[in-house]
């Protein structure tokens, strides 16, 4: 499988995903450590897509996502953003509100 197409897989698969440094118990910098926290503390399962164990995804994800750093967050199937646009929204209750939304189209 091509790396474009395990990454679309991923998405499509995936209604929160989150592509980070690490692993959201052992994130492996800082905006992968607050972007995690700040998804745990919606109180959702979320999965995630450790870049470092898998460097073909690191190469091509910004291509694909035309976004240039990690983490991405990524909700039923678009990108949301980084660390910089996940704090803003948990700040205005965004954040939750789109997790809760996911979530619910699931539940149905």
């Amino acid at each position: 499988m091509e790396t474009v197409e395990k990454i679309q897989q991923q998405i499509s698969e995936n209604p929160i995903l989150l592509y980070m440094k690490g692993s959201p118990k052992l994130p492996n910098c800082g905006f992968s450590a607050q972007a995690s926290q700040a998804l745990m503390s919606c109180g959702e399962e979320f999965a995630y897509v450790d870049i470092l164990q898998n460097p073909d995804i690191r190469s091509e994800l910004p291509k694909y996502a035309d976004w240039p750093t990690f983490p991405q967050l990524w909700v039923d199937g678009e990108l949301i953003g980084g660390c910089d646009i996940i704090m803003e929204m948990v700040q205005q209750g965004e954040l939750q509100a789109i997790v809760k939304e996911s979530v619910a189209k699931r539940t149905k």
